[in-house]
């Protein structure tokens, strides 16, 4: 019976101050949404980061002369690079790249990509070794060996590349955290309001209550309840919300960069991964907030 009347008392609640409750789920779904965002991108760069560290490489072109006069590196000094390159410290391994293997390299790397595709032909890349490098911490000073030596004409630095990806998506992270603690300042402000009306409009029934010895817990839970449920609404609407973002943007607006292996993909694992911490999340920051505003302004 008690737990039916609180059920009860909920509905009701919820029905009366209905304008109130679809603000408050709709600004909690939008803090949720952002907070989860960030926590989409914040994995998004961790796995793109060990992308990176799992072909910590370098590439050295080689001039259109070297490669002209000995297109299979058999000579010096593109054999005598390749050596050097290979007794380096720091260095996993080292790979020729001839020209016709950098156009069969750059056809599959853009076969996602028709109109680059196409446009690819064969004998104008140069002709490259490309390096993996087994300690990290050795790529700079292995680059700048290398980078001026007779025979190569330029350098491929993904360091640069790395970090312009990742400053990118730390700023998009820091700005969804942001926004969304922005968010959930107005959401807390927005509950702890709701639940000061519903408890002021229903202090005669909630006075009535106390006369007849009711305790204080069994007369403002439904308020509490109240702010728990719609919180609970917001963030399985931000779970949908997540869902949806993956597919009409993450997959859209990143798809050349994942085609090309650049960035880690989003997966729906990733937004179910997160999604119970979304609603914990609301949960508690709803029930807090209705614990801390009931204590403070409701004292019978």
């Amino acid at each position: 019976m008690r737990a039916s009347f609180i059920a009860g008392e909920v509905g009701n609640g919820l029905r009366r101050n209905v304008t109130m409750t679809v603000a408050m789920i709709l600004t909690t779904a939008i803090t949720l949404a952002m907070f989860g965002g960030g926590l989409l991108v914040i994995q998004m760069a961790d796995k793109s980061q060990k992308i990176f560290l799992d072909r910590v490489e370098m590439q050295l072109f080689i001039s259109d002369d070297v490669s002209n006069a000995d297109p299979e590196c058999h000579n010096a000094p593109c054999s005598t690079l390749l050596t050097q390159l290979r007794d380096e410290q720091g260095v996993e391994s080292v790979r020729f790249i001839d020209r016709h293997d950098a156009y069969e390299s750059a056809k599959q790397t853009f076969k996602d990509n028709p109109d680059i595709a196409n446009n690819i032909r064969e004998g104008t890349l140069p002709a490259s070794f490309k390096v993996r490098m087994s300690d990290p911490s050795r790529f700079g000073d292995v680059l700048d060996k290398y980078k001026t030596m007779p025979g190569i004409d330029g350098v491929l630095d993904q360091r640069e590349l790395v970090k312009r990806i990742f400053s990118v998506l730390d700023g998009t992270r820091n700005a969804a955290f942001t926004i969304a603690a922005i968010l959930a300042v107005a959401a807390i402000l927005l509950i702890a309001n709701t639940v000061q009306v519903a408890a002021y409009t229903r202090r005669t029934e909630v006075g009535i209550m106390r006369l007849v010895g009711a305790t204080r817990w069994y007369t403002q839970l439904p308020f509490l309840l109240e702010a728990v449920v719609s919180a609970l609404i917001g963030s399985l609407l931000a779970i949908a919300g997540l869902f949806s973002a993956k597919v009409f943007f993450f997959d859209k607006a990143l798809h050349d960069l994942y085609g090309v292996n650049i960035l880690a993909r989003i997966t729906n694992a990733d937004v179910a991964y997160i999604a119970p911490w979304l609603v914990i999340v609301g949960v508690v920051l709803a029930g807090l907030t209705g614990y801390v505003t009931l204590r403070i302004y409701v004292r019978e």
